[in-house]
């Protein structure tokens, strides 16, 4: 599967803005020649996958195979709070999970340009207790627990997400993820509390990379479940144990899920000096990173939204440990 990965937007991207119907501006023209070349439609389904530690948003779309495609990969702007599920109202954590976003999640009178619901607390982080509201992809590069991808970026986003919804797509699906879930990330982080939560993303995560398709999300016994069918319907309650399958798990998403956690193991085992990253507060991209160094958190503010929207906690940002890349 491919995709093309968006540039750092510059300041023409900004000027290009309809702020008059920003929530109604027409697909880039670049993207319309993509989807053509690639025999979908803007109509087409969609699925989102987000990644803190990379910080990325990428979109996928549904081709004529019924198999969901990497569209493009954007840069993201700003995250905060660290790696790992948020859990209470004001911890400034930015969300981990799997979530259901439909039309009326669509916010376009947004402060931060244009924006939609995440819809947390899910049905299984409510049953745990976890508390919070308004957590959203938005514009702008300041966060407090959202997902921000600049003014210009998420006018690109929202517009592929209304013609979806427009097309019929009544709902689509965000995973939310702490970083790729490759072996070699899963090696990094296997001394976090956050481990185990990780292990059960990874499946939802393994599901569609080998499938191509959004996993079915069920909740039972305090974890997601997926691509299950249980006897006497869906469970109801998220924190009671699992009721019996009535039907087999995919062989080849659990073969994979194996693979991979034996070649986690051989990465431990060959003591390999690999360190988890660790957050002051939240990350941003590279290549934003690299302008707030160079040029200051009060022209990116410029460059990223129409407003000026400060930078959230621009010395955090800088404190990413990603200097390797720099």
């Amino acid at each position: 599967m491919s995709g093309c990965v968006s540039t750092v937007l510059n300041v023409a991207d900004n000027a290009n803005l309809n702020v008059a119907d920003k929530a109604g501006q027409p697909l880039k023209a670049s993207l319309v020649s993509e989807l053509t070349r690639r025999k979908m439609t803007p109509a087409d389904p969609i699925l989102i996958r987000i990644f803190k530690d990379e910080s990325e948003l990428e979109i996928w779309k549904r081709d004529r195979a019924g198999r969901y495609a990497l569209l493009k990969t954007f840069p993201m702007c700003r995250w905060s709070g660290k790696l790992g599920p948020k859990t209470k109202n004001g911890d400034r954590q930015a969300p981990e999970g799997f979530y259901q976003v439909s039309a009326g999640m669509l916010n376009p009178s947004s402060q931060y340009y244009l924006s939609f619901n995440l819809g947390y607390p899910n049905k299984l982080e409510s049953a745990l207790g976890y508390s919070g509201e308004a957590l959203m992809v938005h514009g702008a590069c300041s966060s407090s627990g959202c997902f921000a991808l600049t003014d210009a970026g998420v006018a690109e986003i929202y517009a592929i997400v209304r013609e979806a919804i427009k097309g019929g797509q009544t709902s689509f699906q965000v995973q939310a993820f702490p970083f790729r879930m490759t072996p070699e990330n899963m090696a990094k982080n296997r001394n976090d509390p956050n481990f185990g939560f990780w292990t059960n993303l990874k499946q939802g995560y393994d599901s569609f990379e080998v499938t191509g398709r959004p996993p079915k999300v069920s909740y039972c016994g305090r974890r997601y479940v997926f691509d299950a069918d249980f006897e006497g319907g869906d469970p109801r309650d998220p924190l009671a144990p699992c009721p019996p399958l009535s039907n087999p798990l995919n062989g080849s998403v659990v073969a994979r899920g194996e693979a991979d956690a034996r070649k986690t193991e051989a990465i431990l085992a060959a003591g390999t000096n690999i360190t988890a990253h660790a957050y002051a507060d939240g990350g941003m991209n590279v290549s934003f990173r690299k302008l707030l160094k160079n040029r200051g958190a009060a022209a990116l503010a410029k460059q990223t939204s129409l407003d000026d929207v400060p930078i959230s906690r621009p010395e955090a940002a800088l404190a990413d440990p990603h200097s390797a890349e720099e």
